[in-house]
């Protein structure tokens, strides 16, 4: 697919996308320890960074409950950050292994496999 933006002109491969994609989403399924502790850590700089923009220690606690509930969304949805790059290295080096073709194969193969281990995981 070519995108022409005024005086650029980008080439992005639809099969790399889909594929690191898949990647991703298995790898964010299989290192469920290693999400959790991400969100965590993440929660935890968002609330620490959130606190220093208060100067009365009464105006923080008003609203504490709601900015809490908010610093939790947003670390989890930028833990997906992470397992995007993850899932491009892991996409890569199937391309350079095993061909191009294969690329989505094997992510649908790993989303499968990692999905069944997390039904397990949880069903503990």
């Amino acid at each position: 697919m070519v995108i022409d933006f005024i005086p650029f002109r980008f080439s992005i491969d639809t099969v790399v996308i889909a594929g690191s994609c898949l990647w991703s989403l298995s790898l964010y399924l299989g290192l469920s320890s290693i999400r959790e502790k991400i969100i965590e850590g993440l929660n935890r700089w968002f609330n620490f960074a959130e606190r220093s923009l208060y100067i009365s220690q009464e105006e923080f606690e008003e609203t504490r409950q709601a900015r809490e509930s908010q610093n939790a969304f947003y670390a989890s949805l930028f833990s997906i950050f992470p397992f995007f790059i993850l899932g491009g290295l892991c996409n890569w080096g199937v391309e350079l292994g095993l061909g191009q073709s294969w690329s989505i194969s094997m992510g649908i193969l790993a989303c499968m496999a990692c999905g069944v281990y997390e039904l397990g995981r949880r069903s503990n």
